[in-house]
């Protein structure tokens, strides 16, 4: 379980006649990361400054920045402190500047590319990334009734059904969720549950967002 974002968004905003485009990205990989930075390269190629930051790794092992020019110090690192106070990991922030005239100076660079950072989280849409497991359940059509009531009641949602001799069907279920439980007891054991992935997911207050 991680802080993450869901994709990819941006947001933008002027300060003293510079424009900021603040971005944020989901990358699996440092590849990733490096492959995104050079699109928005080529997108906004004419740009003053194209800054970044991004976290790889549920331990956060690959943590890199670049001022692209700006001067040290004022815009990569701002914006790899907003990621590592959210704890995002897989994540990469990005900052493009166009130079409106106006010097901000340190402390406005600073702030600027800071707002670039959140903008981008917030474009993205922060979430928590979850493990679950791709779960069949098949039983007895007898029980499926109180099955489907039990699903509806708890917020789950069927990814899958079969009906055959016998009714089956697949969510997505947490590691030692209450619901292995209390099928069982639902059905007095009656009840085959069969794994069949483990799957990380997007979550936002526990909700799968799909």
């Amino acid at each position: 379980m991680y802080n993450s974002v869901l994709s990819g968004g941006e947001g933008d905003f002027v300060e003293k006649k510079s424009r900021f485009i603040g971005g944020g990205y989901f990358v699996k990989s440092e590849e990733e990361a490096l492959n995104k930075i050079s699109q928005i390269k080529e997108i906004y190629k004419d740009a003053t400054h194209n800054t970044y930051a991004y976290i790889i790794g549920k331990d956060a092992k690959i943590q890199r920045y670049s001022d692209d020019g700006e001067p040290q110090g004022t815009a990569g690192i701002p914006m790899l402190e907003v990621l590592k106070k959210e704890e995002m990991r897989n994540v990469l922030v990005t900052g493009t500047r166009y130079f409106g005239g106006i010097l901000l100076g340190s402390g406005g660079l600073l702030r600027a590319y800071t707002k670039c950072a959140r903008l981008g989280l917030l474009a993205a849409k922060k979430v928590v990334r979850e493990n679950f497991n791709r779960t069949k359940f098949s039983y007895d059509y007898t029980y499926h009734g109180k099955i489907l009531n039990y699903l509806t009641i708890n917020g789950y949602k069927i990814l899958q059904e079969e009906f055959t001799d016998i009714a089956s069907l697949t969510l997505y279920v947490k590691e030692n969720a209450p619901i292995i439980k209390d099928l069982k007891d639902m059905t007095g054991a009656k009840i085959k549950i069969e794994v069949k992935a483990c799957e990380e997911l997007p979550t936002i207050d526990g909700k799968i967002m799909r």
